[in-house]
């Protein structure tokens, strides 16, 4: 057995199955299981197939497109924010800019909203953006004499705040993504491009930005992802997966309402299969334009 496991040519298939078996499990089986569940209608004890009538049944779900705009304006804007803020913070660090305990002590503090709970990070904004006179951000609106704003009620308000969290909660995640790539870039680039005469602007051009490509494509493809899954900043903003005319109401949202909370799985099944087909459909063209699955020439 032990001759068997140090074999050169079973050994690799030993360390990734923990990784094949953890894939199979957790992502594969519920994947299947979901698109078998939304052909269904499912009851506590019954189990009717309805073909592809849950999808049918989506296309004239005024409120399904709105939780699919809501999700999309969220992961656009959010692809805006926090893909260059948090690329041109990380080449700052990264350079000979200020003192090295300077940039460790903001690196921290960009990095302490990922280890905050988003229950009481949510919470915590529920308050700052609450109607009352006394909530920080009607008394910093108040400075320049503007009246309270009921934050939370409105559309436009209500979609600020939840960008202020997600740009709270992931820009220091993303720097510290970023700062990875930025440090596996050989200095040699930089001193042959100085010596060069090429300017700041012209090393960050043609250096900086096609090292760091994979480092980017890897932010940009969990951010598609992470901004079409939004969920918990919702839940937590508003108090709940109701928010007022649903200005809140995200995709997963819609999935949870319709899944846990009004218990039907077969048409929530339908929601998360659209979610899905949405997020590669977004993602694969994305990692084919930048060339992720090319094979790299030796």
């Amino acid at each position: 057995m032990k001759k068997f496991l140090y074999s050169p040519k079973v050994a690799p298939y030993v360390f990734v199955l923990p990784f094949v078996l953890t894939l199979a499990i957790f992502w594969v089986s519920p994947l299947i299981k979901s698109g078998i569940m939304s052909g269904q209608h499912i009851l506590p004890g019954q189990v009717e197939s309805v073909g592809l009538r849950n999808f049918e049944r989506l296309l004239g779900d005024r409120l399904f497109f709105l939780a699919l705009g809501n999700s999309l304006k969220y992961m656009i804007f959010t692809l805006l924010i926090l893909i260059p803020i948090p690329l041109l913070l990380a080449v700052l660090i990264n350079s000979k800019l200020g003192s090295e305990r300077f940039k460790g002590i903001f690196k921290s503090l960009l990095f302490i909203p990922a280890l905050t709970s988003v229950v009481v990070a949510g919470i915590i904004f529920r308050l700052i953006f609450s109607e009352s006179d006394s909530a920080l951000m009607n008394q910093l609106i108040g400075i320049f004499g503007a009246e309270p704003i009921k934050w939370l009620k409105e559309s436009s308000t209500g979609f600020l705040a939840l960008l202020t969290i997600a740009s709270w909660r992931w820009t220091g995640v993303n720097i510290l993504y970023f700062m990875a790539g930025l440090q596996a870039i050989p200095t040699d680039y930089y001193e042959a491009a100085s010596i060069d005469g090429a300017s700041s602007w012209q090393k960050f051009w043609h250096i900086t930005l096609p090292q760091i490509r994979p480092t980017s494509v890897f932010v940009l493809t969990i951010s598609v992802y992470a901004g079409l899954a939004m969920f918990m900043e919702s839940f937590m903003l508003w108090g709940g997966n109701n928010s007022p005319q649903n200005i809140g109401l995200t995709i997963v949202g819609y999935l949870y309402r319709q899944g846990i909370e009004k218990n039907d799985l077969g048409y929530a099944s339908a929601v998360g299969v659209v979610l899905l087909v949405l997020v590669l459909a977004i993602n694969i063209p994305q990692l084919i334009a930048t060339g992720t699955f090319k094979k790299e020439e030796r």
